[in-house]
């Protein structure tokens, strides 16, 4: 599998492009808000040749939904997220004008719920849906078993972990999800997230001080 990631700067956020050798991809968190940005994305996807199958939401906070009304324009694709966190797509332009900005396009409603266990597939890759609530009620975290790696939103970073003081977030829960669904994993399972460099889930087991 190969993972192209892109930080775009509107809220410094990661999104990835995953694909295989079938040009079958899934974009995870398009937070890209900037015209430049937007064409970048579109750029590698055309360079590429690429047929993306899912836009795949780990949650709904502003910053990562950025790009999902340009990817709706450009190829038809409808963010897939977990219920719990549509609240979040609905005030978005209210939590846009707190910030000062306005959003230059509309919110575009979900396609598709994701709920915990579900499998998403693209080319011959699966990704399984993991709900860890705390950071905001719908987070989800989907791992790749064949590829050894996670992709963690905002819920687990390196030496980090999600703030938990917006609407729906709970900072127990986040630790208490983070223990029995993540950590148990192999502690070799590289984790890109939502903001900053990879770690993996061994790393953070030893390091992360919110589990010391």
């Amino acid at each position: 599998m190969k993972i192209k990631r892109f930080e775009f700067n509107m809220f410094p956020v990661n999104c990835y492009v995953l694909s295989d050798e079938t040009k079958e991809a899934v974009i995870i968190d398009a937070g890209c808000f900037y015209e430049e940005e937007k064409q970048t994305l579109k750029k590698y996807i055309e360079t590429n040749d690429l047929t993306v199958k899912h836009l795949l939401n780990t949650h709904l906070h502003l910053d990562h939904i950025f790009g999902n009304p340009f990817l709706f324009q450009e190829y038809g694709l409808k963010a897939e997220a977990n219920q719990a966190d549509q609240f979040w797509l609905e005030q978005a332009p209210q939590q846009a004008r707190m910030f000062g900005f306005q959003l230059p396009e509309p919110t575009v409603p979900l396609g598709k719920y994701i709920c915990d266990g579900d499998i998403i597939t693209f080319g011959n890759i699966q990704l399984e849906a993991i709900h860890v609530p705390g950071h905001s009620p719908g987070s989800l975290v989907f791992y790749c078993k064949k590829e050894n790696c996670l992709f963690s939103g905002d819920v687990l970073f390196q030496g980090s972990i999600g703030r938990a003081d917006l609407t729906g977030g709970n900072f127990d829960e986040l630790r208490e999800h983070i223990c029995s669904r993540l950590f148990v994993l192999p502690p070799e399972t590289v984790v890109y997230p939502g903001h900053g460099d990879p770690t993996t889930i061994g790393s953070e087991k030893v390091n992360n001080p919110f589990f010391r």
